[in-house]
């Protein structure tokens, strides 16, 4: 997928959990929903763009793709 999508969706979402009050349950909503219904392919395509400076991620989007690497399983 265009990575530039990929960035304008993560961004998308970071912006819906923005209004959560607690940060910590903003990331985590923004992190399950990534890891619940993005392609694995998807996630992995973020995450490394992150890993090579994420440029136009938004700070919630950042952190919370930070913590997809993890989760993602090496096939």
């Amino acid at each position: 997928m265009n990575i530039d999508n990929l960035i304008e969706m993560a961004n998308d979402i970071g912006s819906y959990f923005k209004a959560e009050p607690d940060h910590e349950e903003a990331v985590s909503g923004m992190f399950n929903h990534i890891n619940r219904f993005w392609e694995i392919r998807m996630q992995r395509q973020i995450v490394e763009y992150l890993e090579a400076g994420g440029k136009g991620l938004d700070p919630i989007a950042a952190e919370a793709v930070s913590r997809l690497k993890s989760s993602i399983i090496e096939v």
